[in-house]
């Protein structure tokens, strides 16, 4: 599964920001161009999303393509730039909450669940290192991070603690995402899935297992806890947000303190 990883930050950042802005789009010398820009990043993005990012070459999108593999070198000179393109782009589908969502709790949850779906449809985000320490600095990913800010400016935080509430709940989604994405990908590297793999433990249950050394576990397996589990991004993520209000209604309650 390491081999699946790769690392943001790599790439030329002058070449990647002109890229990402579309500040220089024009191809190198040959001839007359038969791509786009965007063309190159949907078909990078088609391949990773089926193929994983293990399958991410640039051969492999000039094959999606119908191209030769040089032709690409005309618009992105390397991966490492064509990764940033490709993160920026994704980020682009996270939509915007409706003016029917009210509220900075409601908005946090809607761009929660908007990653959510992102990362099911990307899976491969996920396995870029490095994406919240050095993010391309994209068009698509400065909007984002803007909206999500403005949805908790002004209810008393300091810029840093919008900040780091942001984070805070983006971490968490990553989190509970990569869980599910590496259960995923462990199912279909090794053809078990899940509930085979419990089932073929069943002796161990039965024979090794002691309920008088684990009673806890015990009580909460006879109270059906690990049969009918609930929703866990949504239990997490109602939690994450219960620790954030509690903060926020902290800081209005300082507010209301302070001498006028």
């Amino acid at each position: 599964m390491a081999n699946e990883y790769s690392y943001s930050g790599r790439s030329d950042p002058n070449r990647s920001l002109q890229l990402l802005w579309r500040l220089d789009v024009k191809p190198g010398r040959g001839p007359k161009p038969g791509l786009s820009l965007d063309q190159i990043v949907a078909a990078a993005i088609e391949v990773a999303d089926a193929e994983g990012l293990r399958a991410l070459s640039m051969r492999r999108v000039a094959d999606r393509l119908g191209v030769g593999t040089m032709s690409l070198y005309r618009y992105v000179p390397a991966k490492a730039e064509l990764l940033d393109l490709m993160l920026d782009a994704v980020d682009g589908e996270i939509g915007r909450p409706p003016n029917s969502v009210e509220g900075w709790r409601a908005r946090l949850e809607f761009f929660a669940r908007e990653s959510w779906s992102g990362y099911q449809r990307h899976p491969w985000v996920l396995h870029i290192v490095g994406i919240d320490a050095r993010p391309p600095l994209g068009p698509n990913i400065l909007a984002s991070f803007e909206a999500m800010l403005a949805s908790v400016a002004g209810i008393g935080l300091k810029g840093s603690e919008m900040v780091a509430v942001i984070k805070l709940v983006q971490g968490y989604v990553q989190s509970v995402a990569r869980s599910v994405v590496e259960a995923d990908q462990i199912v279909a590297e090794t053809g078990v899935s899940e509930g085979h793999w419990w089932s073929e433990r069943t002796e161990f249950w039965e024979e090794i297992f002691d309920v008088d050394r684990f009673p806890t576990m015990t009580a909460v397996w006879e109270s059906g806890g690990f049969q009918d589990p609930e929703d866990d991004f949504e239990f997490g993520l109602t939690r994450v947000l219960d620790g954030v209000e509690v903060l926020v209604t902290a800081r209005r309650q300082a507010g209301r303190k302070e001498p006028e």
